[in-house]
C-alpha cells in the first residue's frame, strides 16, 4: 500500500466518539460515591475516553509511550531563534542517553520514550530507542516558499501513523506527543495562524528565547507563508501543512490520526503538538475525539489552537519546554479519570445514602 492509500485508509478508519458510551459514563459518574460534578474536568474527560473506546468504563490508559518527533527547519536562516540548528541532533543524543527533562519525567511516570527522526539535518546512526524515518534532511525556508512538497508531507503523515501503530502493537494504551527541532515554533505559529484564522502576530511567541528582532522575523516569515496558502485551508489542508509546517509537525499530525483510527487516547503536549493537531483536525475532524490536551503552553499560539480544537488543558504551569514534558505530567490525571469509572463504588454497592432532595 502506498503512502497516499495508507493515509486515506487511516482517515476512513477514524470514527466519531460513541455517544452511547459517553452517556453511560455520565450516568455512572452520577451514581458514584461523591457529589455529582465534584471531580470537575476529570468527569468530562472520563466520558470522552469512554466515547473514544466505545465502552464504559474505558480501558486503563497504561502503559504509556512518548514519541519525540525530530526535524530541522530552513526558516532558521532568517534569524528566528537564538539557538544553532546543531542543537537538534545534540538533544537527540541527550534523549537517547536518558538525560533530558522528558526522560526524567517519563521515568517518574513509567512511560517509554522513543525518538523519531523524520527530518533531522544530519545522519543519525541506529540506536536503541531511535526510529529512523527521515523524509528529508530539514525543511526549506517557509518564508520564501513551501517548506516541503505535498508528497513529503504525506510521507511524514504516514511516518507518524506508522509510529502510532507500532507503539500500540507493542503494548502502549495511551500515546504522548513529543517534539524536538530548533526553530519549530515558527512553523507552529504558521499552522496556527492558517488553520485558526488568526493574525500571525497572535500566534507568534518567543519560543526558546527569541528577542524582539527575532520575533519580528518570525512574524514576517509566518505572514508570508500563510498568505500564500490562505485559500487552501478548507479545500486542501495537506497543501497547507506542506507549505507552512515542519516535518515533525506533519508526523505528529499523522501520529494523532493513527491514534484516532486505533481508538487510543493521545495526550497533546505544547504549541508544536496543538499546531499539528489543528492540521489533523482539518484532515479528519473526528480525530479530535482521541486528543487530550495535557497542558497549556506559555506560547500564545497554544491557547489560540486549543480554543480552535475545543479542548481544555488539564494543567497550566507556565511550561514552554516541549519534548512532551507537559503531556507526561498530565498522564496521572488521565489515568485517574479512568480509574474513577472503573474502581469507585456506587451508592448502592457501597450502601451509602445519596443526597436528599
Amino acid at each position: 500500500m502506498n503512502d497516499a492509500a495508507k493515509l486515506e485508509q487511516t482517515i476512513t478508519d477514524i470514527k466519531p466518539a460513541q455517544q452511547r458510551a459517553i452517556q453511560e459514563a455520565r450516568q455512572l459518574q452520577s451514581r458514584l460515591t461523591k457529589p455529582a460534578g465534584s471531580l470537575g474536568a476529570l468527569e468530562d474527560l472520563s466520558a470522552r475516553l469512554a466515547g473514544l473506546a466505545g465502552t464504559c468504563p474505558p480501558p486503563l490508559p497504561e502503559p504509556a509511550a512518548v514519541a519525540v518527533f525530530a526535524g530541522d527547519h530552513g526558516v532558521c536562516a532568517r534569524g528566528v531563534t537564538p539557538w544553532p540548528s546543531e542543537v537538534t541532533v545534540q538533544m537527540i543524543a541527550n534523549f537517547l542517553a536518558g538525560g533530558a527533562v522528558v526522560n526524567a519525567f517519563s521515568r517518574q511516570m513509567g512511560a517509554r520514550v522513543v525518538i523519531v527522526d523524520v527530518g533531522v539535518a544530519a545522519t543519525l546512526e541506529p540506536a536503541d530507542g531511535l526510529i529512523l524515518s527521515k523524509i528529508r534532511p530539514g525543511t526549506a525556508d517557509l518564508g520564501s516558499g513551501p517548506a516541503m512538497t505535498r508528497d513529503e508531507a504525506v510521507a511524514a503523515l504516514v511516518a507518524g501513523i506508522d509510529v502510532a501503530r507500532r507503539l500500540v502493537s507493542e503494548g502502549a494504551r495511551v500515546l504522548i506527543t513529543g517534539d524536538m527541532g530548533i526553530g519549530n515554533t515558527t512553523p507552529s505559529a504558521a499552522l496556527i495562524a492558517a488553520f485558526a484564522g488568526v493574525d500571525p502576530a497572535a500566534a507568534v511567541g518567543r519560543g526558546g528565547g527569541a528577542d524582539d528582532a527575532m520575533v519580528a522575523a518570525k512574524i514576517a516569515a509566518v505572514d508570508a507563508a500563510v498568505s500564500r496558502h490562505r485559500l487552501e485551508v478548507e479545500r486542501d489542508p495537506i497543501a497547507v501543512l506542506a507549505g507552512v509546517g515542519g516535518l515533525e509537525h506533519a508526523a505528529i499530525a499523522g501520529y494523532l490520526l493513527g491514534a484516532a483510527a486505533l481508538r487510543v487516547p493521545v495526550i497533546l503536549d505544547g504549541v508544536i503538538a496543538v499546531s499539528a493537531a489543528l492540521a489533523a483536525q482539518a484532515i479528519a475532524p473526528d480525530s479530535v475525539a482521541a486528543m487530550v490536551a495535557g497542558h497549556r503552553s506559555a506560547e500564545p499560539g497554544a491557547t489560540v489552537a486549543l480554543a480552535a480544537l475545543g479542548l481544555e488543558p488539564l494543567i497550566d504551569l507556565g511550561l514552554r519546554l516541549g519534548e512532551g514534558t507537559g503531556a507526561v505530567l498530565a498522564l496521572p490525571l488521565v489515568a485517574s479519570a479512568v480509574r474513577v469509572l472503573r474502581e469507585v463504588a456506587t451508592f448502592d454497592s457501597a450502601g451509602v445514602s445519596e443526597q436528599e432532595g
